[in-house]
């Protein structure tokens, strides 16, 4: 173990913080256009809805290494290949999820809200979002998960990330660096996800916590 730590300890830490720097970055730049997205998209017709989200759900199947080759081949082997391209699958989630919240926000809130003298954008701010939160974290706790996994593919443009193990590994057919490269990535999207468990009970309005636990 000590001759493992020793030869790969180094490589391994760099690996690491490469992998979570482009899991964070991406994922910040994902969910804040989701929740952009979700809200407009929650404010327009139903039937450009119904046309819209199809529309996503099938760019969202393309697989993800089709998607950073065409990126590849657009801006070079630069990081901000990687960032684009995992901020665009991150930001699915979240906008699915942020358009799904808001329109099931039930109708007597924002009736209260208007006969209180609420803006539009005092009820998106004060009712319509706080209610929606645990549904909109929810999609950030699934885009986050996912683009843990997602980064592997970074290596496939020599732009590192724990995807380096991971494909010397089957290349060699070395089990021991595909776990190197595997493990940590399975750490890391534990962690992630039981920070945003904790995020979700944080925002979450005390009101539906208790309607949660009956």
């Amino acid at each position: 173990m000590r001759a493992l730590f020793d030869t790969y300890g180094s490589t391994l830490a760099k690996a690491v913080l490469v992998h979570t720097g482009y899991v964070l970055v991406s994922v910040i730049f994902g969910f804040l256009l989701g929740l952009a997205l979700g809200i407009l998209l929650s404010r327009l017709s139903r039937r450009v809805s119904s046309i819209v989200m199809p529309v996503l759900s099938v760019f969202q199947t393309i697989p993800g290494l089709v998607f950073i080759g065409l990126l590849f081949m657009a801006l070079g082997m630069v990081p901000a290949t990687v960032i684009v391209s995992l901020s665009i699958y991150a930001m699915f989630p979240v906008l699915k999820n942020t358009y799904t919240g808001i329109l099931g926000v039930e109708q007597k809130y924002i009736e209260a809200a208007k006969g209180c003298g609420m803006s539009r954008f005092q009820i998106l701010a004060r009712v319509e979002l706080p209610l929606a939160m645990p549904t909109i974290v929810a999609g950030l706790r699934m885009s986050a998960v996912y683009t843990v996994s997602w980064t592997v593919l970074a290596a496939m443009i020599g732009q590192g990330g724990l995807g380096d193990f991971v494909y010397q590994g089957t290349t060699s057919n070395n089990n021991t660096l595909i776990l190197l490269g595997a493990i940590p990535a399975a750490l890391l999207a534990i962690a992630i996800g039981a920070l945003i468990d904790a995020l979700q009970k944080h925002v979450t309005p005390r009101g539906l916590r208790k309607e949660a636990g009956k």
